[in-house]
Order: structure tokens, then C-alpha cells, then sequence
């Protein structure tokens, strides 16, 4: 049985049929599914009851986090996070592809964590589970979880790729980064209060409001030219940028296009406004 090399950080739902049927040796496929608490959906209930044939379910919201953490899915440490990816199947020479079943929102968050631990071989699947439905190809439906075989990855973490508060605060007066903040414009300037119970509404200094959602269209990645005029009306090239959101999921996504658009120096802010709207020890503005 082949091996299988991915063809870029966004793949279609033709190419990962494609290559399901030639039963590569390194393929794994993740479900990364999560939901805001308010929806009531649980990402993982609902991969039990349908997914891609052969997906394991990436639970970076209760399993394969920092669960130590009073903030919610911290990237946890490299030895949990070898043992869980381990757990699921991954190889160090793994071609990794992750989806979830709002199409494109969650499953960056997914990508970027592998990215995060040393892994680049994996990608995201464009359109994601409905794509998928769409397309007409089989799902699996019976609530039964495949063992995979424990793979032999192992963890080694990129700090570049990894924001805390303390650099961001740093970010707020520098020239050469940019802040991206992926949450909606009315809770980017505190106009909409935060889903979240005691966080303050607004953003930190500097920072541009890139709302996750204008970078995407029915699921799936708005194309390469209409990314890469978004970002450049926001960053200059040669700037840094660090992505943050509401707890560091659809930050991700815009992590994701800047890779898709060919920025090469970005970073997540992992714990997010979670994190900077709690408190009033660091700086928030609000308004226009």
C-alpha cells in the first residue's frame, strides 16, 4: 500500500476520496469538531453518530488540552500531546487531514496545534463534513469507533507559533506585528457583550478587527486572491502577525489563510480574550 503525500494546506473533498480509496499507509483523518457550550452540540456525540468513514474524533476541548488550565483548550504540554495524537494514529511520516462539521471553523484550530508540535504534514479538508455529504460519499453512521494502531509521533514545540499575553502586550506599540482579532465587529468594539460571563467587551490597542467568517463562503476558503487582499489591507508583508479571537479556536482560521496566502511569520494568541478581557490589569480599548 502506497504512502501518500498532501498536496497543499487545503485539500478538496475529491482528493481525500480519492486517496481513501487507494488505501494509503500514512493517511489520518480527524474529526475536530467543537461548539460554542451555548449550542447545546457536542462535537464528539455527533461524530459517534456520523463521520468520514475511518475518522478518529480530535478532541482539543476536553482531551487534548492543558486541562490543568482554568481557560478553555489550551494547547497542552508536548508529552500529553504526543500521547493523545499517538493514541489517535499519528506517525511521525503521518499525511494528517482534519475537518469538522460546520465546514471550515473549528478544524483550523486542529491543524494549527499539529503545526504548533512540529508536525506540517497535514492540511484541512475545504467544506468539511458537508462538503463531503454533499458530494455524495459515504458516511459512517453506526457509532462504532475504529481502534486505530498507536502511531510513534512525537511533539516538539514550535514557540514562534505560540503567543502568550506578555508578547502581546509587547505587539500593542510595536511596528513590525500586527494584531488580527477574528471575533465580530460588534464585540471587537464592544458593542455585543461577550459569550463569555465576566470578560470586559472590546480589544486590545492596535489591534484589527478580521471577523473569521468574511474569510470564508459557505464553508469552504474564500479563494487565494480575495485571502490575500484581505490580509494585505490589514498587514504589511513584513509584519509579523498574531491571530487571536474569543479562546483561540477561530483565531486559527485566520492563522490558516495568512498560511494559504503565503505569510510565513505567524503566531496564535492561545489564550485569547478569554484571557485579555478578564481582569483590568491589561489595556482594552472600545468603540471605533
Amino acid at each position: 500500500m502506497p504512502a501518500i503525500q498532501l498536496p497543499g494546506a487545503l485539500i478538496t473533498v475529491e482528493w481525500l476520496h480519492n486517496a481513501l480509496a487507494s488505501t494509503p499507509t500514512n493517511l489520518v483523518v480527524l474529526d475536530a469538531s467543537w461548539h460554542m457550550p451555548a449550542t447545546g452540540r457536542d462535537g464528539e456525540e455527533e461524530w459517534h453518530s456520523e463521520r468520514i468513514p475511518g475518522a478518529g474524533f480530535f478532541d482539543f476541548d476536553r482531551r487534548i488540552c492543558d486541562r490543568d488550565s482554568s481557560l478553555p483548550h489550551m494547547l497542552p504540554d508536548a508529552e500529553l500531546f504526543t500521547t493523545e495524537l499517538r493514541r489517535l494514529g499519528v506517525n511521525s511520516d503521518s499525511a494528517v487531514v482534519f475537518y469538522d462539521s460546520l465546514g471550515i471553523v473549528s478544524a483550523p484550530r486542529a491543524w494549527w496545534m499539529l503545526h504548533a508540535m512540529g508536525h506540517r504534514h497535514c492540511a484541512v479538508l475545504d467544506g468539511g463534513l458537508p462538503a463531503w455529504k454533499q458530494s455524495g460519499h459515504e458516511v459512517s453512521t453506526d457509532g462504532q469507533q475504529d481502534t486505530a494502531r498507536p502511531g510513534n509521533f512525537s511533539a516538539i514545540r514550535q514557540p514562534t507559533l505560540i503567543s502568550d499575553w506578555r508578547e502581546v502586550l509587547l505587539a500593542t506599540t510595536a511596528e513590525h506585528v500586527s494584531i488580527l482579532d477574528a471575533r465580530s465587529a460588534d464585540r471587537f468594539h464592544a458593542r455585543a457583550p461577550e459569550p463569555r460571563p465576566g470578560l470586559r467587551g472590546g480589544h486590545m490597542p492596535g489591534a484589527r478587527n478580521l471577523p473569521f467568517d468574511t474569510l470564508t463562503n459557505k464553508g469552504h476558503m474564500r479563494p487565494l486572491p480575495e485571502l490575500q487582499r484581505a490580509l494585505a489591507d490589514l498587514v504589511p508583508p513584513s509584519n509579523r502577525i498574531i491571530a487571536s479571537c474569543g479562546s483561540g479556536v477561530t483565531a486559527c482560521v485566520i492563522a490558516f489563510a495568512a498560511h494559504l496566502a503565503g505569510y510565513r511569520d505567524v503566531a496564535v494568541y492561545d489564550g485569547a480574550w478569554a484571557e485579555w478581557g478578564a481582569g483590568h490589569t491589561l489595556p482594552v480599548e472600545t468603540g471605533d
